[in-house]
């Protein structure tokens, strides 16, 4: 039996993706939101979906000196040789803090979702949602796709995520829960939660009935394109450098402590 994959196949004479030649059928033809999902899906995305994933991978593109973006920086400064080494350390840091938390989030709002519907009435939403956040706070567990370390009174990202979701008829019992569960931690609770866009995006995954796992596989796509222009930036006008000053200062003012105290 060999071995084989049904997404490509290469011969001297032809590359072909899910059965279509690449040079006749898909180049000049689709555009790389067309490509993702027909690798993904053997199919291309209906315009709504288009819609809905162009937006999620514009939402993960850059959002400033993040982890992801001072890693890939940092790396660089180490190996300027290595454009994918940097890329490659930033998409590394895509965890459940950060970038990843769309995976943890589509998986939390299908989970405790599966009993109800898109017409199901508000109160039995926040009574779900009232058992969600007990069921977190009983077992000590953080509730993925909530809180924002700067925008603590509210993600300006997700106003917009809503209305292109509605726009394009995702806007259901996934979504409704997430915002059900900001209203209970930050109305109820008084805890200073609310959905971020991490939170968003794994609603709109869970609406579009998508596998969360591609939820993060977008957020990595759309990602490496930032970290590309961080790495570039980077290559003009350095500031890993400094960010490494920063932790040389550090290291010497624990010393100065470590003696002091001794």
């Amino acid at each position: 039996m060999g071995i084989s994959t049904e997404i490509g196949t290469t011969t001297p004479d032809a590359i072909h993706v899910r059965g279509l030649d690449l040079s006749t059928d898909i180049l000049g033809h689709f555009d790389f939101v067309d490509m993702i999902c027909w690798l993904a899906w053997a199919r291309r995305p209906e315009p709504r979906e288009k819609d809905m994933l162009n937006l999620l991978l514009v939402t993960a593109a850059d959002h400033g000196l993040t982890p992801s973006a001072i890693s890939a920086r940092m790396t660089y400064l180490g190996a300027p040789e290595s454009l994918q080494g940097a890329v490659a350390a930033g998409l590394l840091g895509a965890g459940s803090h950060f970038l990843g938390t769309v995976q943890n989030a589509a998986e939390l709002w299908t989970r405790h979702a599966k009993d109800l519907a898109d017409d199901t009435t508000d109160q039995a939403v926040l009574a779900c949602a009232r058992e969600l956040v007990r069921h977190a706070r009983e077992h000590r567990q953080a509730i993925p796709g909530v809180g924002h370390p700067i925008h603590v009174d509210g993600d300006p990202r997700v106003p917009t995520l809503r209305r292109v979701s509605e726009r394009n008829g995702y806007f259901g019992r996934h979504w409704r829960l997430a915002l059900a569960v900001e209203h209970v931690l930050c109305v109820e609770l008084r805890k200073p939660l609310p959905l971020n866009a991490a939170g968003a995006n794994g609603a709109v995954m869970a609406d579009m009935g998508l596998d969360p796992l591609f939820g993060r596989g977008l957020a990595l796509i759309g990602r490496a394109a930032g970290l590309v222009a961080h790495v570039m930036e980077e290559r003009h006008a350095p500031i890993g450098p400094e960010v490494w000053n920063l932790v040389l200062a550090q290291d010497e003012r624990n010393v100065l402590k470590k003696g002091a105290a001794g």
